[in-house]
């Protein structure tokens, strides 16, 4: 048993002869679903809670709703009250149809269990927005940029958010998406590494990666967004992820194709100052092997002369 499902629906089976719809069993693991009651309990405080409280129809002391007045209404009013909410609600269905619920489904399909697991797994386990485990809240993978908003279904556009911070997160962000196949084609006509020739070692989506043409030690492999943007902290995630994926497959194929491989530096240089020369952003995976160099204490700290070789605690 992985999940609560099974035996819930076992049990919907068992309590319905043998048979049951679907829909009652959707419906009866989604009575176990207090993920799904806390979103509304959102909606009942911020929105209908707030509008009623504002227009003195009930009142709230801390998780508690009142309804003003009840109490001088004969029973045969709250009966006639309940119809009519009952035909608010028929008219307003038959109006909208299924728009109402559009904001909770629109454009959803289903991640397969694959790529879930992979989502997953490069999160190690964890909220990448505030950090819960999912061993305290469920996990959810999520589109980075919205499906609304022109977002793809790619394992470098997705990222795996509690239920908390995927409801509160939604699709509501203002950035303007209009243009995303636009910015993410672009390319500079006097760039280096916008119109490499090289040979691609490795590409997925949204980045590629080619052996530096100056190579520090040897299988030196520059890895560069297919975009053009200047530096690291231009990056979207998306291609923050399509980075760290292909950094990930080539520290395998490089480490099987040589196997005195026993470390790697990775790093970016950021302006003039710190040494950057082609200003299009490129990761640097750069092999070590051993005693390549006669003493390789403090990595990348040796960028600036001196500062390596320091006295450890």
């Amino acid at each position: 048993m992985s999940h609560i499902y099974q035996p819930v629906m076992i049990k919907v089976l068992l309590e319905n002869g043998g048979v049951a719809h679907k829909k009652t069993i959707a419906q009866s693991i989604l009575s176990y679903d207090f993920s799904q009651v806390e979103y509304y309990e959102g909606i009942t405080n911020n929105m209908v809670g707030r509008i009623l409280r504002k227009n003195e129809i009930a009142k709230k002391d801390k998780n508690i709703y009142t309804l003003n007045d009840y109490e001088s209404l004969s029973s045969g009013e709250v009966q006639e009250l309940i119809a009519l909410c009952d035909l608010k609600i028929s008219d307003y269905i038959s109006k909208r149809g299924n728009q109402i619920w559009e904001h909770r489904r629109r454009n959803r399909k289903a991640v397969s269990g694959s790529i879930r697991y992979e989502v997953l797994k490069r999160a190690d386990g964890r909220c990448e927005l505030c950090g819960i485990s999912k061993e305290e809240k469920a996990l959810e993978v999520d589109h980075i940029v919205p499906k609304n908003n022109g977002g793809e279904d790619s394992i470098d556009n997705y990222q795996a958010l509690c239920y908390t911070c995927n409801a509160n997160k939604r699709d509501t962000d203002e950035t303007d998406f209009r243009d995303l196949d636009v910015k993410y084609d672009e390319r500079k006509s006097d760039c280096i590494f916008c119109n490499t020739t090289r040979n691609i070692v490795a590409e997925n989506e949204l980045a590629l990666a080619f052996f530096d043409k100056y190579p520090v030690t040897p299988k030196h492999v520059l890895i560069i967004p297919k975009r053009h943007c200047a530096d690291y902290f231009e990056l979207s995630q998306p291609e923050i992820n399509a980075i760290n994926r292909l950094t990930h497959s080539l520290k395998e194929k490089l480490t099987s194709e040589d196997h005195n491989i026993t470390g790697f530096n990775i790093g970016f240089n950021v302006g003039e100052d710190a040494g950057q020369t082609v200003f299009h952003c490129h990761m640097h995976l750069i092999p070590r092997r051993l005693k390549d160099v006669e003493n390789p204490v403090g990595g990348v700290r040796n960028v600036v002369a001196g500062k390596g070789d320091y006295k450890q605690y």
